[in-house]
């Protein structure tokens, strides 16, 4: 038989010198060619799996193209399908078809026939689309659960929940550790914000957000059995009180995961079938830039105009999730120079950003955004954030702080950029006092953008736009990643005449699309007409 390494030099897919280190690495780690040359990447898992399956005689096969057999499943247990990462395709009698990525490996052939007493095909698959798959058909974590449940058993876990002491030692114990990472791991990998934990009557559910959606995580049914430990062990990380199960909780951790560290935000709530939680995950070095966040050129001119002011408010409104925060620090990164003095009062503090003075609000101490604001006044800064106007306190002290010579930043929360001078003058701020300091409103959202990997040209009457189709790469769904729309009312004197008769918000509105404002629904087309987004998610996002 001819090796791997003759088939490997004959298909010019690697140079001597890196097949002469990939063997030496095999050697070294005592596992077969094909794995160091799929797990360190060293040829593209495209053209590798040809030249394996015709070394290996075996039939290549793609999982997104089979059906996979709910009975073949169900056949193998999911420890052992984890374990040697296999996928069981199809039972037909008693011949059980399974993928494999490591067709040197043997063992989990032998095995199989040797647990379930059924002959073993192997067909051969890219390792990735195995990984995803066994996460699909199993669920997250599903080998670990069935170890842990295999080597507990599962009445005596239940039962161990209820116990405080016992949930401690459960909480540390290495394999729900591990469970808690891979539930982490599986979410950062897929470039979800923030995970929910859920506890209900006929189980456990695990959702994450992505791109602003929340999608169900597929986990095992056995997950409940594990449910307090889970919770135990997150509130561990984030330095809670596991005994605490009555009050709701919240906490914090940093985290080593897939290479990079991550800050978690963790709240804990008592619900009616157990405590829910939810994680917010936030890489722990970010860079935050304008010119990233997807504003169009002028708006983002505009914005820099502001910016470049030495005194005034500048608001930035929206509900929640739309992007705030994120547009505050790129605003106060591109302020903060050694030259400047910067300050911030937030709740919470999301982002650890070099050079400026950060405060985290602590009301049952007494420490509220009014307070804080009032002591920051005499730290001497040239730049304010305060993460929300909340209350008339708080705007009132904001905007002294802006009548004497600071930059302050600061965000509402209300529907659209015009509604911003009415929630002020709601909350008893004199219209004289918003038209002598407030600069500009800024509504925004965050619209989900079209996968690049998968995304199809569509014909119509305005020219070539474009529509989500969905693939592997965006999880079916056409989408991946977002930007920012935005609108910006200025306080031109029109719109100063139309706050300081205290006229509603569409009369505002009114008077600033007269003078030219682009909406959040025109901003958002033009993303349309630039292949960037799709009509039906301007809406969706416009419309909320």
């Amino acid at each position: 038989m001819r090796r791997l390494e003759d088939r490997l030099r004959e298909s010019g897919c690697l140079g001597d010198e890196a097949l002469g280190l990939a063997l030496r690495r095999a050697a070294e780690r005592r596992v077969p060619l094909a794995v160091v040359l799929i797990e360190e990447r060293l040829v593209e898992e495209a053209v590798l799996l040809p030249i394996l399956a015709a070394h290996h005689g075996l039939a290549q096969v793609s999982l997104d193209q089979v059906t996979v057999e709910d009975r073949a499943i169900k056949a193998v247990p999911a420890k052992l399908a984890a374990h040697y990462e296999i996928l069981p395709v199809r039972l037909d009698g008693s011949t059980l078809t399974v993928a494999v990525w490591n067709p040197g490996d043997s063992r989990a052939a032998d095995d199989l026939q040797a647990h379930l007493g059924l002959a073993v095909e192997r067909v051969l698959a890219g390792r990735r689309d195995i990984l995803d798959a066994l996460r699909r058909f199993y669920g997250v974590g599903a080998g670990t659960v069935a170890r842990l449940l295999s080597e507990g058993g599962g009445a005596e876990i239940e039962r161990r929940g209820e116990d405080s002491q016992d949930l401690e030692q459960q909480a540390g114990d290495v394999s729900v550790i591990r469970l808690v990472n891979q539930l982490l791991q599986e979410a950062i990998r897929d470039l979800a914000t923030d995970i929910h934990f859920e506890a209900r009557r006929d189980g456990v559910a695990v959702r994450r957000r992505i791109d602003g959606i929340l999608f169900e995580t597929p986990v095992p049914k056995d997950l409940r059995l594990l449910y307090p430990a889970i919770v135990s062990r997150i509130k561990l990380m984030s330095g809670l009180d596991i005994v605490e199960r009555r009050l709701p909780q919240d906490g914090r951790a940093r985290v080593h995961l897939e290479s990079a560290e991550y800050d978690l935000r963790v709240s804990v709530v008592p619900a009616q079938h157990g405590e829910d939680v939810v994680v917010r995950i936030l890489p722990a070095v970010m860079l935050f830039d304008l010119g990233q966040l997807g504003f169009s050129a002028a708006n983002r001119a505009a914005i820099e105009g502001y910016l470049a002011r030495p005194h005034g408010l500048l608001f930035v409104t929206g509900p929640t999730g739309s992007g705030k925060s994120t547009t505050l620090y790129a605003c106060l990164s591109r302020l903060n120079r050694p030259d400047r003095k910067v300050i911030t009062i937030e709740d919470p503090i999301e982002y650890e950003l070099r050079g400026l003075t950060q405060t985290q609000v602590n009301p049952p101490i007494g420490l509220t955004f009014g307070r804080a604001l009032r002591s920051m006044l005499r730290h001497d800064p040239d730049v304010m954030m305060v993460g929300e106007v909340r209350d008339r306190e708080t705007a009132e002290i904001a905007i002294q702080a802006a009548m004497t010579g600071h930059l302050v930043l600061s965000t509402l929360h209300t529907n659209d950029a015009a509604g911003a001078a009415v929630r002020l003058q709601d909350m008893g701020i004199d219209p004289y006092l918003v038209v002598s300091t407030v600069q500009v409103f800024m509504a925004q959202r965050l619209v989900r953008t079209l996968c690049v990997e998968c995304r199809e040209p569509v014909a119509d009457a305005t020219g070539t736009r474009f529509r989500a189709r969905g693939c592997k790469a965006c999880r079916q769904t056409g989408y991946r990643g977002r930007v920012a729309i935005c609108e910006l009312v200025d306080l031109a004197e029109p719109v100063r005449a139309c706050i300081l008769r205290k006229a509603s918000s569409a009369e505002i509105r009114h008077e600033a699309d007269r003078l030219g404002m682009e909406t959040l629904a025109v901003d958002g087309l033009h993303k349309v007409e630039a292949g960037v987004t799709t009509e039906e998610e301007v809406r969706r996002v416009c419309l909320t």
